[in-house]
């Protein structure tokens, strides 16, 4: 079992940043940001692997940066040149591999963080 603790969230303006941070209580192989908008699917933001991989959604590239402290177990979402589009409940994703069957993984899921761009 992996715990996933966020912070960052916020109120912001048109144009503004915020940074999104992410704990997770273990090391995991991908560790990554979803949002979810009121009647809307949680869609991928941005993922990066423990090698430093990263995936990104067309939406956000170019204005959002994700890294990770490996050492800290911790992923930050830097997002500039934030929009009102962007406004959601971020969630923290982290992906387990399982230590016997190829293949398997397992996601976890941090309580979610709501970003609010005003317009």
């Amino acid at each position: 079992q992996v715990q996933l603790v966020e912070s960052g969230g916020g109120l912001v303006q048109a144009g503004g940043s915020l940074r999104l941070s992410c704990v997770a209580s273990g090391t995991t192989f991908r560790m990554g940001w979803y949002r979810q908008a009121p009647g809307k699917l949680r869609d991928l933001v941005a993922a990066i692997t423990s090698g430093g991989n990263t995936d990104y959604a067309d939406s956000v590239k170019g204005r959002f940066t994700i890294s990770r402290d490996n050492a800290k177990n911790t992923v930050y979402l830097q997002m500039n040149s934030l929009k009102p589009e962007d406004t959601a409940v971020y969630y923290c994703n982290a992906k387990e591999k399982d230590p016997l069957l190829i293949g398997v993984t397992y996601d976890y899921w941090g309580q979610g963080t709501q970003v609010t761009v005003s317009s």
